[in-house]
């Protein structure tokens, strides 16, 4: 048979990210999700489960020797405990009979010290000296360090569209220059005065709430909303990219961008 077993690709999976360890909502439902007959043949990516992403899968499978593994950030159960009706049957019926597994990771994957969101980010942008800065249950959470130089923060803005292929929104509560920068992937606007309290003068994450405009101005540091869906796609990429790598298969990223 091709392909290599799902079960040695799952336990790899749940000892990196150290699913077990790493608190979450409850929705989140890190691991295995949905498995399979018991081989795949390679490696998807995408940040959400969606019914898109599932749709566009099962149109790929003819590129892999055996069903692809799907990995994603946000999985399928988000709304709790509901009944296997409506879009929930549609979209765990199709990879059902797809034969497609499905595996989610979300704060075990955002805290990740290679692999993560954050810390891939940080490395793009070339952030030196990094630790974290947060924390989330008890979990350290958020990279920081510094810019090689001194950068103005609309040129940080304009690197970071480029980077991430985002349309970021600023917010200028800081220093015209960025020198010490935090990040947190995804909706974390609410970390503003963490960030202000580790020292930060620029904190980059994907969305905030309306008051969060307040927080940056009055707190003093900027605040860049990079978008939700661009802030977390780097983590299943290289996710994806490491365990191609590591299985011998083949991986692909699938862009579903919700502009939000």
């Amino acid at each position: 048979m091709t392909g290599v077993p799902l079960a040695e690709v799952v336990d790899y999976l749940d000892s990196l990210l150290r699913v077990r360890e790493v608190p979450d909502e409850i929705g989140a439902l890190n691991g295995l999700q949905v498995e399979n007959r018991g081989r795949v043949g390679g490696f998807i990516a995408a940040v959400d489960a969606s019914q898109a992403t599932i749709d566009r899968v099962i149109a790929s499978t003819d590129r892999f020797e055996s069903p692809p593994l799907v990995v994603v950030h946000h999985g399928l159960f988000w709304d709790g405990n509901q009944p296997f009706t409506g879009r929930r049957y549609r979209r765990i019926g199709a990879l059902l009979s797809h034969d497609i597994a499905l595996y989610a990771a979300h704060i075990p994957l955002d805290v990740h010290p290679d692999l993560g969101n954050n810390a891939v980010l940080a490395n793009h942008l070339g952030l030196v000296g990094q630790s974290s800065f947060d924390t989330y249950k008890g979990v350290a959470m958020g990279v920081q360090g510094l810019l090689p130089r001194p950068e103005l923060r609309e040129g940080l803005v304009a690197r970071i569209n480029a980077m991430i292929g985002t349309t970021a929104k600023l917010i200028p509560g800081g220093p015209e220059h960025a020198s010490r920068v935090g990040i947190i992937a995804g909706g974390a606007g609410s970390r503003i005065a963490s960030a202000k309290a580790a020292g930060l003068d620029t904190y980059i994450t994907g969305e905030g709430a309306h008051h969060t405009y307040f927080d940056a101005i009055e707190l003093g540091v900027n605040v860049i909303f990079a978008g939700h869906y661009a802030t977390e796609q780097a983590g299943v990429k290289t996710l994806a990219e490491h365990l191609s790598a590591r299985f011998g298969l083949p991986w692909e990223f699938h862009h579903h961008p919700t502009g939000l």
